[in-house]
């Protein structure tokens, strides 16, 4: 089989072992998804998931046991996540810990989630909220310049780092 996991959890950890069992007759990729390494900006994003530096941890531990790890820089928040130099840490402590990939992908926003999210984003982020209004206007995905970009810096940083692509299949 081939079989992946994507996660936020480092709970990872308590199931190595039956992570490893598995990964010895099937293919197997842990994906740890990580928006920012910065602990004051995790908790504003992700309230209730594990820091970043316990997720790298639990990652850290799931490659040298013979599982692919992937980390996913996943949801890129523009304006929030986007900039280069948190793109890169992320990416150096993915190739730092063992991981084999480094995939990113910009905010994925349906219509109904824009009822949850703008009024977040007008609480911790107001000075966002008309360049998120444009971003958004014309459906769920980021297309265009900012997109490419985001891609682009993606491109470089699994070459620098020596990590591939997410497999899509």
């Amino acid at each position: 089989l081939r079989l992946s996991i994507t996660t936020k959890s480092d709970l990872i950890r308590r199931d190595l072992d039956l992570l490893r069992e598995i990964a010895r007759h099937n293919q197997l990729q842990v994906n740890m998804s990580i928006t920012t390494l910065r602990p004051e900006l995790a908790r504003c994003l992700e309230p209730r998931a594990p820091r970043p530096d316990l997720r790298l941890a639990a990652a850290a531990e799931a490659a040298p046991a013979g599982i692919a790890v992937g980390i996913f820089a996943m949801p890129v928040l523009p304006g929030i996540t986007d900039d280069a130099r948190n793109l890169e840490a992320i990416a150096r402590e993915a190739s730092r810990m063992g991981a084999c990939s480094f995939a990113v992908n910009v905010l994925f926003l349906m219509p109904s989630a824009q009822k949850a999210f703008f009024p977040f984003l007008e609480a911790e982020f107001p000075h966002l909220v008309t360049k998120y209004r444009r971003l958004y206007a014309r459906g769920a995905y980021v297309r265009g310049r900012s997109a490419e970009r985001i891609e682009s810096l993606a491109r470089e940083l699994r070459a620098k780092y020596r990590l591939r692509g997410h497999r899509r299949d």
